[in-house]
């Protein structure tokens, strides 16, 4: 891969494929949705490691080797020279693979409150009132409090990326991380993109948050998750003010869980927008 690699990671349903959207409107810069690229990682630590009996044979340079190799290969079309945000929200768990591979990486991690997150797919689930979600496993049963469970638990799609993040935060790779609020970036999309071009040392290049373009990528992984709407993205970034739907008890809950938000606390040399 001819140019700079740099990575999105964070919570889900915080704005990682707006982010993304925004970020190749710039020809020089590759971003999207979550790519395999993450699981590919994965699968080659997997296999290289001493639960086969071959990898003797396979020491750590070759394994650096092997885990640039998939990026390379992965982003073989890339724009030569330019920039490629890779996105998956297991980074925030392989920062010091990362670090190793690519010394100078930076992550965006998308943060939102989680009682929003929560809300935010339950009202996916309600407006697509005749499909059965991949995020709850098609069940046809369960109850708000009930798939609320599901999420924010251990290996639920929000507790997971919400334990990564805080691992990523309290670790030693902390000054890779820049954390973008769902609401800054909504909000002051330009001033967020110009904060993010500062934090990777890039130029500004040409964005305009008034015209988003999708990609047929994401209505096709949503059609196959049976979650339409899960990575669409609107034509103009602007807020949009609403109240919730989760009963007031869950809503303050998961609420509570945005650490992010005493700023104080965060190690120092971590970028906060």
């Amino acid at each position: 891969m001819n140019g700079k690699l740099h990575f999105i990671s964070g919570l889900p349903r915080s704005g990682s494929t707006l982010l993304s959207a925004l970020l190749r409107q710039d020809p020089r810069i590759t971003a999207g949705m979550t790519s395999p690229v993450g699981h590919l990682v994965s699968a080659m630590l997997r296999e290289t490691s001493m639960r086969n009996e071959d990898a003797v044979f396979i020491d750590d340079d070759m394994r650096a080797r092997l885990l640039r190799a998939v990026f390379d290969s992965y982003y073989v079309d890339a724009p030569a020279g330019g920039v490629v945000f890779d996105t998956n929200r297991g980074w925030t768990t392989r920062l010091h693979v990362l670090a190793e591979l690519y010394p100078d990486a930076k992550v965006i991690c998308c943060v939102r409150s989680p009682a929003w997150i929560i809300d935010s797919i339950e009202t996916l689930v309600r407006r697509n009132t005749y499909e059965l979600s991949g995020i709850f496993n098609y069940d046809t049963g369960g109850t708000i409090y009930s798939r609320a469970e599901g999420l924010a638990g251990l290996n639920g799609m929000v507790g997971f990326a919400l334990n990564a993040l805080r691992e990523a935060v309290w670790g030693v790779d902390s000054h890779r991380l820049m954390l973008v609020q769902y609401d800054t970036l909504v909000s002051r999309p330009m001033e967020t993109l110009a904060a993010i071009h500062a934090f990777i040392d890039e130029p500004m290049g040409p964005h305009d948050p008034t015209e988003i373009e999708p990609s047929y990528d994401m209505y096709e992984f949503d059609r196959r998750m049976g979650t339409p709407g899960l990575h669409s993205v609107r034509g103009a970034v602007k807020a949009r003010l609403r109240g919730t739907i989760l009963p007031p008890d869950l809503f303050s809950q998961h609420d509570a869980k945005a650490f992010w938000r005493d700023a104080a606390s965060l190690p120092q040399g971590l970028r906060f927008l």
